[in-house]
Formats: C-alpha cells, structure tokens, sequence
C-alpha cells in the first residue's frame, strides 16, 4: 500500500478539518473516525496486491484532490445535459456530495417511501428513522480492507437514504444524481447511498454519476442496500464522468429470504473506473441479477470487479458484462461467486464477453468460482473477439459503407444487455448514447 501523503492538503489535515466542522450522531462520528483509521493504515492500493494487480492507480494517489466543505452553484441549466429524458419522477440532486435541494424533487413519491439527505435525516435529533438510518450506515460496506471504503466513510456528511415501508411497491424509478464539478482545486468528491426495504416491497432506484469539469476529480462513491424479505429491487448505475476524471464506486448488497436483487451497470467515461460489487444472498430463496456494460476510448482504463455470496440454499445468481473497447484502452473483469458449505441447490452462471475494435485495447479476465457445496449447478465463461469478417462482408454487399457496418455490428453486441433494462427512459438514451460513443474509424 502506498502511503497517505503528508503536508497541507494532505488527507490527515483534512480529516482533522471536516471532523471539527461536520456533526454527528455518536455511533456515526466513530464510524468516520474508523474509517479514517483503516484509511491511515492501508493507505492507497497499489498493483503489488492480487486485486489491484493490472489496476495502477498511481495517477489518484499522486493527485493532492481536495474535499469540498460545500456543493458548488449549479443551476437546472447546467443539468439538462445530465437528466435522463422522460424519466419522470422524484429526483435528488447533489452536487459534490452535497445536497441541492433547489435542483431536486420528491414529487410522485408514494405513502410509505422517502427519499432524503442523509444529512437532512441525521439532524433529525431522537428520531427513530434517524437512528434507524443511522444504524445501517456503514453495515454492509467493508472499511476494514478496502481503502476507498475508508475514505468514503472517513468524510461522511451527506448522500441520499431511500427507504421503503414493507408492502409498498413503487412503480416510478427514483432517481439519484451526482454531480461532480471541478474548479480551480481538483475536488475530491465522495457520494454515499443507503437503500432500506422492507418485506414484500418494490422499488427501482437509478444512480447518475456525472461530471462536466476538464479538471481532474475523484469520485469516490459507496452504496448500500438491504433487500427484506420477498422485497424486489431494480438498482442501475450510470457512469458519465468527465474524461479527466477518476471514479471509484463500491457496492454493497444484501439480500433477504426469496428477494430479488438486479443491478445494471453501465460505463461510458471516465480516464479510471473501477467499479465493485458485493453481494450477499443471506436468506433461502434469494436471486440475484448483476449485468454490466462498458466501453472505453483512447487510453482508459476500466475495472470491474464483482462478488457474488451464495450463504444460502436454494438461490439463484446471474451475471454478464460486456465490455467494448477502442484504442488503447484496457480493461479488468474479475468475477467471483462463492458457493458457502449450506448453499445447496445453488444456481449461478457468470459471462464475461468482450469486444476488442482495435489491435491495442486489452481485456484482462478472471472468472472465479469457489464451491464449498456438492449439490450446485455452477458455470462461468468468458469470451474475447473481434468483429467477425464475414459478417463485415455480408453487411458491405449489402450497401453499407464499412463504418456503418462495423457500427451496426458493434451495437448488435450491447444491444441484448439494454434489452435486460427495465426502465424504457433509460433504455432509449443509453441505446442513443451507445449511437452516439460507438468508434467506427477502421
């Protein structure tokens, strides 16, 4: 691990600042202090460690980021260009980490769910939802070993809690946006979401991680979710990071007896991504659901790495990522599922397909399976190629030029992962985006 540096943007004299000025619950301040902590003790991973092996961070750690004490001015304007069209429905803002409540509504909102600031809930002093929420912040996600982690948690102030009542079924998506906005400091700014559902209920939550800045920024998100039993929950993440910017974001998911979790996640910018997910199926029944999509240009670097934890029997996990890349970029998939010794009848398959456009992109593949039990039905794949000749043949006799037709072959590929989304608005911009970012040049 590298060492956190010293001096007077270094983390320690900013965590000695933000800890004097923020307040919180007691349980949550030594939460952040842990964290701070961990963060202090394993410093930066660097690629001597196995999970960070084709990872080289060394472009964050050697970046003096800076955490804002505030979000910046940010106007409707200025999100236009961030919504997503027709998605209808509440929508909470935050602009570097913090809360904008003049940019965000809560309109079409159901008896029995909220959607609000952490920070909003935490202030509520004696609540009983504040210290419901308070008592879930930090449960699922790992401080101890992962450093990112630490650091998310070490400058908790804000973020977003979704909270559904047992039985209630929420039929619009609820939607979450981050933006990040760098000026004249390279901001470092660190989204936190907690979702709580009780048994028998539904939802659908959209996580929009965005940023506009030319100026390098870092931003660190952790998510949180506990799926009660027989709930259902629909999450997706859209990366749309500045192309200077970095993005780190775990998460972390635990799922009830006979629930159902899917998260979609989709990579279309940023110069680093690393994305994690952690999933544990803790109730009998349980079924999982981890798609994902990402492409990448020029010299980016995307990593995703995904945990799937059968503990249960009789649960059910599926996964695909697909991955497009151009140039000289590179990418990491490594994908684990563990089959715990009482998860019998477990059902888990995992693919991994990548697209190479050019002769300089890299994919670098690692599906995992650890099997403690003996009645499972257990498979993983990964496959890599190019476009196929023949079909570039086929497609050109037919009158398209060799761009449009490596392009219509290119959105061939992601086109049956969009298909697995839910949600119509974003489907249709994220099939307009792949449109609009796929590389044709030959």
């Amino acid at each position: 691990m590298t060492q956190v540096a010293t001096g007077p943007h270094s983390y320690a004299e900013q965590f000695a600042r933000f800890s004097q000025q923020t307040t919180l619950p007691g349980a949550l301040v030594s939460l952040r202090d842990d964290g701070f902590s961990c963060f202090d003790r394993l410093g930066f991973p660097t690629t001597r460690l196995e999970d960070w092996r084709f990872t080289n961070i060394a472009p964050i750690a050697d970046t003096p980021f800076v955490a804002p004490t505030s979000g910046t001015d940010y106007t409707r304007a200025d999100l236009d260009a961030l919504h997503v069209p027709r998605l209808d429905g509440p929508e909470l803002v935050f602009v570097n980490g913090t809360f904008a409540p003049a940019l965000s509504t809560t309109d079409g909102l159901p008896v029995g769910v909220r959607a609000r600031s952490l920070a909003t809930v935490l202030a509520q002093d004696h609540d009983e939802t504040a210290e419901t929420v308070a008592s879930h912040v930090g449960r699922l996600a790992r401080i101890e070993s992962e450093a990112f982690t630490a650091l998310n948690t070490a400058f908790l102030r804000d973020g977003a809690v979704v909270e559904v009542d047992p039985g209630v079924v929420v039929d619009t998506p609820i939607h979450l946006l981050f933006v990040t906005r760098s000026g004249a400091e390279q901001v470092l700014s660190q989204p936190r979401v907690l979702v709580l559902t009780g048994a028998n209920s539904q939802v659908r939550v959209v996580e929009s991680h965005a940023g506009d800045s030319e100026t390098p920024y870092l931003s660190n998100a952790v998510t949180e979710v506990s799926v009660g039993d027989h709930a259902v929950v629909d999450h997706y993440t859209l990366v749309r990071e500045a192309e200077a910017a970095f993005r780190i974001g775990s998460l972390h998911v635990t799922l009830g007896r006979a629930s159902n979790f899917s998260s979609h996640t989709i990579t279309l910018g940023g110069a680093i991504v690393r994305n994690t997910a952690h999933v544990v199926l803790a109730g009998e029944g349980g079924e999982c659901t981890l798609n994902g999509l990402y492409l990448a240009k020029g010299r980016q670097l995307v990593d995703n790495q995904t945990t799937i934890d059968h503990a249960r029997s009789h649960c059910d996990s599926h996964e695909l990522y697909k991955g497009i890349l151009d140039g000289r970029s590179r990418a990491v998939f490594n994908g684990k599922i563990v089959v715990r010794l009482d998860a019998q009848k477990t059902d888990a398959k995992q693919s991994n397909k990548t697209l190479l456009l050019s002769e300089d992109a890299q994919i670098t593949t690692k599906p995992q399976l650890e099997i403690f039990a003996d009645d499972v039905k257990c498979t993983h794949g990964a496959t890599v190629g190019q476009l196929d000749q023949d079909a570039l043949f086929y497609l050109r006799s037919r009158g398209l030029s060799r761009d449009q037709a490596r392009q219509l072959l290119t959105h061939a590929f992601a086109a049956d992962l969009l298909a697995h989304i839910k949600v119509e608005a974003i489907r249709t911009q994220l099939d307009a985006l792949l449109l609009e970012r796929l590389p044709v040049a030959g």
